[in-house]
């Protein structure tokens, strides 16, 4: 079975997600080292479930960082599973953990691109923003012309 950890900044976006086998101490300290390493920063606050292994790995890891673990602060976290698990059930299941982190490290990454803050703005104001960002997701992922391989390339 494989246990997704996930990071969320008090935005609701997603830092990093990772899909490790444990839901130990030393799966815990992996995550946190990686999530510092990644986003360069150490954190103010860290709101974690009530798992004890995350308190353990706090310890080391981050003495210094505050750490809250109760059963309602982590929403944010939880509820920014659920485009995950959507996706994983169009899939029809991952085929592998290799696959499923490889997949989910570019899905969290793009997936907020997609999927402005609705509740807070008027329809004309959505409608615009979505045009804007679909233009912009346009010019990044236009395609080039493929190259010719070295030998069917003529010399001049």
């Amino acid at each position: 079975m494989q246990y997704l950890w996930r990071a969320v900044d008090q935005d609701g976006n997603v830092l990093d997600i990772l899909a490790q086998d444990r839901r130990d101490k030393a799966a815990a300290r992996r995550f946190f080292r990686r999530l510092m390493k990644k986003t360069r920063t150490v954190p103010q606050l860290i709101v974690t479930d009530k798992l004890r292994s995350y308190g353990a790995a706090h310890r080391e890891v981050m003495p210094s960082v505050e750490h809250r673990s109760h059963k309602g602060l982590n929403n944010r976290a939880e509820n920014s599973h659920q485009p995950t698990r959507q996706r994983e059930r169009a899939m029809k299941g991952f085929r592998s953990a290799g696959g499923a982190q490889r997949f989910l490290s570019a899905f969290s990454g793009t997936s907020p691109h997609f999927q402005p803050r609705r509740h807070l703005m008027p329809a004309h104001n959505y409608r615009a923003e979505m045009s804007i960002r679909f233009a912009i997701w346009e010019q990044i992922t236009r395609e080039t012309p493929p190259r010719s391989p070295p030998s069917a390339r003529t010399r001049g």
